[in-house]
């Protein structure tokens, strides 16, 4: 008999990292020599504290949403430190909390190879790669880091784009602060590497050449940034910037085109992204432009990602899913629609459907959604006769809707990336998100209409008591919530101002009054024997707080009430409301989702900066232009290029996370399609529901992988045969969004105009 899984055990908050350290922390292996252990442990032991230190910065940071909000639009005083104090918290956490994050293996690799490599090669690897890469990069942006930041504190430096003129220097002493700590990690971990090799001649040949390591990189770092000192003139007769910069003969833009090729191999040996990223922007930079140039654009545009203040609504809104997550609502909800669909073939799909469009704009954390889902409807699904491979596909299908569906991370990050307002992105991927969920739900459906078999009806002892009335309930009951939420976006809207004062906060909760009373009525009364099924009031409590806090807070930062790091903030503080109305907080559960919130965040905001890095070395070689050109010279329709486009997105998707491709691949498009003038908010939809199509794509796909290691019975061939068909569905909606822009334009249109 397969082994029950642990909910509480499982992590299920981390779906894009790609390594996980198990293990207490600063435990090391007992053949280790009592030096290296000494030096790994406590290098662990000093990146944990920090990590478990650096994610209560997101406590401050929410506070500061919430009081800007509330001074804002109910005192009309808004304040002059909330935006410094959001942007700074959440820019220092994710950068001190590097190391912890390296410590914790969280850092995303391309890893679908690495993974099937051994122990000990994995190892060589990885040593090979900390010397080459790693400590190159990371010893050079400590450095300069470090003479940034010292002069932030000599001048006092201070922001300009606020009222508040905040000093610069506290944050960016994160920098610096932060480098070193990674300095330290990369030193536990290349350790725990040479260990991994064993006692053999490549243990022996590293000890012998890591002197001549530490010489070289010494030269090149003095003659880097001290030439008066050292510089390599005196050996070879020219500096080694002249010697590097236009080495070859090769021109800038042939340069960046080399340097894309040598990125994409290189990310597939599975290395950190992150790392590797940083080390080719350095030495591709160094050859084309100059080395001292590069190493100061690195820490300029790391600076920017720390104070770039959308970015803040990253944690908040982890945060927010996490919280939503934990407090298990997803469960109630899902019981209660079961129950409510009991009568009706394939209820069970329908149930997994609905929950999952709920859940994903609640929690957007695919991970989640697919493992909560697969422990609560794998055995009622089996115990009821279901089809197995369109249990699966339904379970993983609905479990990806997250990616898309607002408030989702990657259009967070892929509004800056495309330089537009992550607004329009939420406004146009509600639309696309729940006409897929309508597809998915629509398949089950036909399917159960034309075989009954895959979907039986739940037995009867199984089904809730009710009335003889029940679709009088349902109608009720559904239609009820249905004019609450229309209340509320009107509200937002501003569709109910003016009748009276505060009328559009008093209208929604006077029909909650009546929806209340009446309810308490009918109870006490049973007017000719009609009464509310129990299953009534569990689907009320599993579906309206969630939704209400979503609706709260997409709703005002789609009207423009507050703004997506505002919203987040307040749906951050709403998820932990939540939490405690349904006496699920505690302070390990609140202190576990700061820490995974931590390790998401610096997953994402690192990667972020440095593949902003990455795409200011390649945009200062020329190399955009010429690609613009190159495929404009082909003379071929827009259509066939975004197409070409699309399948590129397609095909990276199964190797690779929507991270690396929204922050190094997309960029690189973005003077193509502005010179083909095509709509970017368009564009990023279309991006949004490719790569949602990668989670259901074998060999890769995690939903998988998620689903079979809760529910171990099924087979994955059979898991994959299921999620193939919903795949396909995926790509029917990603053709219909492409011939009809309209299905994602509409909404933004109709809020914001053209």
């Amino acid at each position: 008999m397969a082994q029950e899984p642990e909910i509480e055990k499982l992590e299920i908050a981390d779906e894009l990292i790609a390594e996980r350290r198990s293990g207490k922390v600063g435990d090391t292996p007992v053949d280790m020599h009592p030096l290296m252990r000494l030096i790994v442990g406590n290098i662990d032991i000093l990146n944990n504290w920090v990590g478990k230190l650096t994610c209560l910065m997101l406590v401050p940071v929410i506070f500061a949403m919430i009081y800007e909000v509330v001074a804002r639009k109910v005192f009309i005083a808004p304040t002059d430190w909330a935006y410094d104090t959001s942007r700074m918290f959440s820019g220092a956490m994710f950068m001190l909390g590097a190391g912890y994050a390296l410590m914790r293996g969280v850092h995303i690799r391309a890893d679908f190879l690495f993974r099937n490599w051994s122990p000990r090669t994995q190892a060589l690897v990885d040593g090979a790669l900390y010397l080459l890469f790693y400590f190159p990069a990371m010893l050079f942006f400590f450095w300069v880091s470090t003479e940034y930041t010292v002069k932030a504190w000599v001048t006092w430096e201070r922001s300009m784009d606020t009222a508040l003129m905040a000093p610069l220097a506290p944050a960016r002493t994160a920098m610096p602060v932060g480098a070193l700590l990674l300095l330290l990690q990369g030193v536990a971990e290349f350790l725990r590497a040479y260990h991994q090799l064993g006692a053999g001649s490549i243990q022996k040949w590293v000890l012998r050449l890591l002197p001549v390591y530490v010489v070289v990189l010494g030269m090149i770092f003095c003659n880097s940034l001290f030439p008066g000192f050292f510089n390599f003139e005196m050996i070879f007769g020219e500096s080694f910037d002249g010697g590097i910069k236009g080495a070859g003969g090769v021109s800038p833009p042939m340069i960046g085109v080399i340097m894309i090729a040598v990125m994409l191999f290189s990310i597939f040996i599975g290395f950190p992204i992150s790392f590797t990223l940083i080390f080719l922007s350095f030495a591709f930079g160094a050859w084309g432009f100059g080395g001292k140039m590069v190493f100061y654009l690195q820490t300029l545009l790391f600076n920017n990602v720390m104070l770039e203040q959308t970015l803040a609504a990253v944690p908040l809104f982890v945060f927010m899913g996490i919280m939503m997550e934990q407090a298990g609502l997803m469960e109630r909800l899902f019981t209660s629609v079961q129950l409510m669909l009991s009568r009706t073939r394939g209820a069970l799909y329908l149930a997994v459907l609905f929950v999952s469009t709920i859940f994903a704009a609640a929690t957007g954390i695919v991970g989640a959604s697919v493992t909560i889902l697969g422990i609560m409807a794998a055995k009622t699904m089996t115990r009821s006769g279901y089809d197995l491979r369109l249990a699966a596909g339904t379970i993983t299908a609905g479990g990806t809707l997250g990616i898309l569906i607002p408030p989702s991370i990657m259009l967070v990050v892929m509004g800056p990336v495309l330089q537009i307002p992550v607004t329009d992105l939420f406004a146009a991927a509600i639309v696309p998100g729940i006409m897929l969920a309508g597809m998915y739900a629509a398949y089950a459906l036909i399917r159960c209409w034309l075989n009954p078999s895959l979907g039986p009806t739940l037995r009867e002892e199984d089904q809730p008591l009710t009335s003889d009335h029940y679709w009088l309930e349902a109608i009720l009951v559904i239609g009820s919530i249905v004019t609450f939420f229309t209340l509320i976006v009107m509200a937002f809207s501003g569709s109910l101002a003016g009748y009276f004062p505060f009328s559009s906060l008093v209208i929604p909760l006077a029909w909650m009054a009546v929806m209340f009373f009446g309810s308490r009525w009918v109870r006490d009364n049973k007017p000719s024997g009609f009464f509310f099924s129990d299953l009534w009031y569990e689907f009320f409590m599993g579906l309206v707080p969630p939704s209400a806090l979503v609706a709260f807070a997409l709703g005002s930062i789609l009207f423009g009430w507050a703004t997506p790091t505002e919203g987040a903030g307040c749906g951050a503080f709403g998820a932990l409301l939540l939490t405690i109305a349904y006496r699920k907080l505690s302070a390990k559960m609140f202190y576990d989702a700061l820490i995974k919130t931590l390790e998401i965040t610096v997953l994402i905001l690192f990667l972020v900066a440095a593949s902003n890095f990455f795409g200011a070395v390649f945009s200062r070689l020329g190399t955009p232009m010429l690609l613009t050109e190159f495929l404009l010279s082909w003379d071929i329709s827009v259509t066939w290029v975004l197409l070409i486009i699309m399948a590129l997105i397609f095909l990276l998707g199964w190797p690779l996370e929507w991270v690396p491709i929204v922050l190094i691949i997309v960029p690189i498009l973005i003077p193509v399609l502005i010179k083909l003038d095509v709509n970017l908010v368009w564009f990023g939809i279309l991006v949004a529901v490719n790569l949602q199509t990668a989670w259901l794509s074998p060999p890769v796909a995690l939903s998988a992988y998620f689903l079979k290691g809760v529910v171990p019975e099924w087979d994955l061939k059979d898991i994959y045969l299921g999620m193939m068909q919903f795949m396909v569905i995926q790509v029917i909606g990603l053709v219909l969004i492409f011939v009809f822009p309209q299905i994602a334009l509409w909404l933004p249109t109709l809020i914001y105009g053209e």
